[in-house]
């Protein structure tokens, strides 16, 4: 029962971790993380899926391996994040709504900014 509903919340991070993609609101990596850690401890065959065969795959196993992110991601994670909230702002035209989703930026970026990038080749010896 417990690998059951493990799974199911597994998949259901993958699902809404996917639409994190392009919503603003909804982020990308706490889903994934939850996803890996479910599978972890429920399906080894949906967990190598994750790892090895995902679009996310790359990501987890440098996260795992460094506890940071790949070089080329943290600007790119940036550039998306300020894409997808400058066309929120866009659209958005009630004031409290914009200042709201002006403090999630600001919090996003913030958070951004604390995650560490390691190059894999400059660890290997």
């Amino acid at each position: 029962m417990q690998r059951t509903i493990l799974i199911l919340i597994g998949w259901l991070a993958i699902a809404l971790g996917t639409l994190g993609v392009v919503l603003p609101l909804l982020p990308t990596t706490p889903f994934i993380l939850l996803a890996a850690w479910c599978f972890a401890r429920s399906s080894p065959r949906f967990h190598h899926w994750l790892l090895y065969r995902s679009w996310f795959g790359g990501y987890l196993r440098h996260w795992q391996e460094y506890r940071a992110m790949p070089p080329g991601a943290k600007p790119r994670a940036i550039a998306i994040i300020l894409l997808t909230f400058a066309i929120s702002l866009y659209f958005v035209k009630i004031l409290w709504l914009r200042i709201l989703l002006l403090l999630i930026l600001a919090c996003l970026l913030f958070f951004m900014a604390r995650i560490p990038v390691i190059d894999a080749k400059q660890q290997k010896p």
